[in-house]
């Protein structure tokens, strides 16, 4: 029995990760709902996770942190522009626009948005001829042609329970016929799609520099609020009321972004990466869909159009292609060639013994190397 939890517990995990992830979704859409600005909740967001991360950065990363820099800080004021201004802040607005659950689907898209522009940059080296390569092309190319359909087909809606549209009033513009509004709501939702992609690019090349994950961390949510609250005082300066909270979820919905999705969740998604690698992690994500899903029928009584069924399906097919590909293209690295196991028998049966130092720096270069290329199309969640 023992054994058996053991070696669940990493799954277990990313299940209470995605639970975890999806609340927020669906707490943030409820505060917006009751009034609350979505400027406002990110600044609040933010300091709450600065203030929840700095001592637990400060005690165990105390031994490891290096010193900081001008150009590190520079990267660190990017990454928050990224993370915080452009994903948060549009990722929060499209969803004003569309719905929670719609929200969920599109984020799926953001390994695929990554690997585009990690090619772009010249990160990303494209080798067409293997099929790891054409598993990433068809993949992202799928998952953008899920996004289309879901931004361009409503469909018609589907009925659950507790998705009858005599309960709570929908978000602003979602029911509009034209469906222009949906449209624009997709359009921020893919801007913020590429502010998360470009953070996780800019993020690998950081942490070669900054080997302190939780500071870095830190230091982001904390650039991040400051940056925000600029933004949310030139958004609201004729709306002082919009920075009270109350007694509900305009209250508890930052505490918990702060806490649960940046604290919490940090710390698991690390810890089992480190175990199980990335890929496992990201492989995960779709559940967070299906979770969020299912709570705004029940709990928001949104309404689930057959397009975005159809639409989000698309998308994580092409999510798992990328994923695939990516996942077969480090084990092609890491694995040893003929040459290399030649040598590898001859060393064996010669009298010669390799330096212990040298086969762990050798092997960590490795690691090092496949980790950075995951790194650009692991999705950590908000």
């Amino acid at each position: 029995m023992g054994t058996r939890f053991r070696n669940a517990k990493p799954y277990l995990l990313l299940l209470a990760v995605q639970f975890g992830s999806a609340g927020m979704f669906i707490f943030a859409m409820d505060a917006i709902k009751k009034g609350m600005s979505h400027y406002v909740f990110i600044v609040y967001r933010n300091a709450i996770a600065s203030v929840t991360l700095a001592p637990f950065a400060f005690v165990l990363e105390r031994k490891v942190r290096p010193k900081m820099t001008v150009r590190v800080f520079s990267e660190i004021m990017a990454l928050a522009f990224f993370e915080i201004i452009l994903d948060q802040c549009f990722a929060l607005l499209g969803m004003k626009f569309t719905s929670a659950s719609f929200l969920s689907a599109v984020m799926n898209s953001a390994p695929s948005i990554t690997f585009v522009m990690a090619v772009i940059l010249r990160l990303e080296h494209m080798k067409i001829n293997e099929i790891a390569c054409q598993a990433k092309v068809i993949g992202t190319v799928i998952t953008f042609g899920g996004t289309l359909l879901m931004a361009l087909y409503k469909g018609p809606v589907l009925s659950f329970l507790g998705s009858s549209t005599n309960h709570v009033a929908q978000p602003e513009n979602t029911s509009n016929p034209t469906g222009n509004h949906w449209i624009i709501g997709t359009c921020f939702l893919l801007i913020g799609c590429a502010g998360f992609s470009a953070f996780y690019i800019l993020q690998a090349i950081t942490l070669r520099k900054y080997q302190a994950e939780m500071s870095l961390a830190t230091w982001v949510c904390f650039v991040g609020a400051l940056q925000s609250s600029v933004v949310a005082v030139f958004a609201e300066w004729h709306q002082p009321r919009a920075w009270s909270l109350g007694w509900d979820t305009r209250l508890f919905a930052p505490a918990y972004a702060g806490i649960v999705t940046s604290g919490v969740q940090y710390y698991i998604q690390g810890k089992v990466t480190k175990v199980m690698g990335p890929v496992i992690v990201t492989a995960f994500n779709p559940l967070r869909m299906i979770i969020v899903s299912a709570l705004a029928c029940i709990i928001l009584s949104e309404q689930l159009y057959l397009g975005s069924i159809i639409g989000a399906v698309v998308v994580v097919f092409g999510l798992y292609l990328v994923v695939w590909g990516k996942s077969k293209e480090c084990k092609g690295r890491l694995a040893p060639s003929p040459t290399e196991d030649n040598s590898t028998q001859d060393q064996q049966q010669l009298p010669v013994t390799v330096p212990k130092n040298d086969i762990s720096d050798s092997n960590a270069k490795v690691d090092l190397h496949c980790n950075e290329r995951n790194d650009v199309v692991a999705t950590i969640s908000k």
